[in-house]
């Protein structure tokens, strides 16, 4: 692929690119920007190569979420116990529902699932391919996930 198109293509994914990075990086914007910068150098130097057996989207989806699994476990921090603490003493208004709260509580497989499908738009066999997940996997953590979620969603609605 020439350097043009690829850049085009790029360009043309880079705000859902951005997500996908925040959500592979637990929603912290700075570690999210830096993976995708890491992600990009990859590309350009041809450190991943796009070969165009599956979809554009599908295969930066993998590069970012690989990236990210090993940019993170490069910077592993350590929280002391008292900050997590607070975070699960927070109060919030009993009317609103925090829907990024109640997707953490779902195992990361499900979330990763959810997320590429709501979100990003993906179908299940796209997100197999970029979670190297067997198809049939993919299902059962879907619809596992969609189950769990709606129950926690009627309980916090309770």
């Amino acid at each position: 692929m020439n350097k043009n198109r690829l850049e085009r293509l790029l360009k043309e994914h880079h705000r859902d690119a951005f997500m996908w990075a925040c959500q592979c990086c637990n929603y912290n914007h700075d570690e999210a920007r830096e993976v995708l910068q890491i992600t990009y150098l990859k590309i350009f130097e041809g450190k991943a190569v796009y070969r165009e057996q599956a979809g554009f989207k599908t295969w930066l989806f993998s590069v970012i979420r690989f990236t990210s699994i090993d940019h993170l476990k490069k910077n592993l921090p350590f929280e002391a116990l008292d900050q997590l603490n607070s975070v699960a003493d927070e109060q919030y208004e009993p009317d609103s529902i925090n829907y990024k709260l109640l997707l953490a509580r779902l195992s990361d497989r499900q979330q990763q699932v959810l997320l590429l499908a709501f979100y990003h738009g993906m179908t299940l066999a796209e997100i197999a391919d970029v979670t190297e997940l067997h198809i049939g996997t993919v299902r059962t953590h879907y619809e596992r996930g969609k189950e769990a979620l709606k129950g926690l969603i009627l309980n916090e609605k309770v």
